[in-house]
Parts: structure tokens; sequence; C-alpha cells
């Protein structure tokens, strides 16, 4: 597991390091918020934990600029400011959990592992996978087969909509009512257009289909 620790502190990042080393994990360090930014943004991190008070950059700044990605990283913010405003205020910036300084080292180590699973969950259940199609909810990325499928923001949330229900019939009225939000009909052909463009997004050039038409009934998205 990769952790980077942001922390101006030289002394308080030595320990730590060593004691996250010798607790298995692979720990990457910035001595400021502007080189924590940059790494965080450029490299893969199971658990990043920064200190709210760095040069340059602070630790808010650096969480806001990550949710604003999109990038869900957990965070797990250390500071010295522990009122319970200071611990709302990481908390409402995007910040997973708030640890007060001074603390024990092994409440920090509880801390990354509850974080570290909660981090795999979110990534699990953000992608989702029909045979060689692939959706990732946080990237708003969609492959087949490895090759990119560029959607319209319509495209995308009724392909959700259908993987997240792989094998099932959905009627014109399921779609209307969790794509569009419509519970009434429109009388109009709104779906079947979209379908349309959708399939051929996802099935043009590929043997298989993957979407298909029920006659009388809906859409079904299996294999």
């Amino acid at each position: 597991m990769k952790l980077l620790l942001i922390e101006d502190d030289l002394q308080a990042a030595e320990y730590l390091i060593k004691s996250l080393r010798e607790s298995g994990y692979s720990v990457d360090h910035s001595p400021d918020g502007r080189d924590g930014l940059e790494k965080a943004t450029q490299r893969h991190y199971d658990v990043i934990i920064a200190d709210r008070q760095l040069p340059h950059v602070d630790g808010l700044t650096i969480i806001t600029t990550l949710r604003e990605r999109n990038d869900r990283t957990p965070v797990l913010i250390l500071s010295a400011l522990g009122t319970v405003d200071d611990r709302v205020h990481g908390l409402k910036a995007g910040g997973d959990d708030y640890l007060t300084k001074p603390f024990a080292f092994a409440e920090l180590l509880a801390r990354i592992e509850a974080l570290s699973r909660r981090g795999s969950a979110l990534a699990e259940s953000s992608r989702l996978k029909v045979a060689d199609l692939e959706l990732d909810l946080l990237a708003r990325k969609v492959t087949r087969a490895g090759q990119n499928i560029d959607l319209t923001t319509k495209e995308f949330q009724l392909l959700e909509f259908l993987m997240r229900r792989p094998g099932q019939v959905v009627t014109r009225t399921m779609l209307l009512e969790g794509v569009w939000n419509l519970h009434f009909d429109p009388q109009t052909n709104i779906t079947d257009v979209h379908m349309s463009r959708l399939r051929n997004a996802v099935d043009k050039g590929f043997s298989r289909p993957l979407i298909h038409t029920v006659r009388g009934a809906g859409y079904v998205l299996k294999e």
C-alpha cells in the first residue's frame, strides 16, 4: 500500500516515515504543500496524510483541489488545530478523517487502515463492467476492449443505468424515470433516439453486440 505524507516538520516526518515503513507501507514524503499537491495529482496513492498548516499551499487547499479534479483518494488531515470548528472545517473541505496532534502512532495506523478499506470499497463500487465494456464513474470514462468510447453526459447516464442492471429488461418508463427524472410519458421517442446513439457508440465495430432491443418491452444489456 502506497502512502503520501505531506509534512513540513522534518523531525516528525522522519519518525512517521520510519514507523510506517516498518509497518509495511510504502511512503513518499513532501515537505511542503506545493510539492505535495504535485505528487498527489501525478501519482497514485492509497491514502494521503496531510498536515493542515503547510508552506506554499495549505493542506485544505490540497484537498479541495483534488476533489475539484474528481480525485477521491482518502485524505487524513493531521493538525495541531483541534477545536470542533477546525475539525468540521477540515472535513467539509473534503478530508476523510482528522487527527489532532499530538497523537499515538497506533491510532494513526488504525485510521490509515480504515481509510484504505474505505478507498478500496469506493474504487470497486465506482467501476462497472459487463463483458469487455467498462465504465469508471469517478473518471467519467468508458472503454470497450481497451478502446475509449466518447459519450455525451446523457448517454453516459443511460449506459450507467443499463450497466447497473445487466441481463435485466429495462423498460422505457424505467429509463424516463431513472435517467430523465420524468414521471410521465412525454409522447416522444427520446429514449429510442438516445439508445440508438448509445448503441452505435458501444457496439459499432464489435462482433458481439451488448445492447439489445426486447420487442414490446424495452432494452437489455448483456453478452
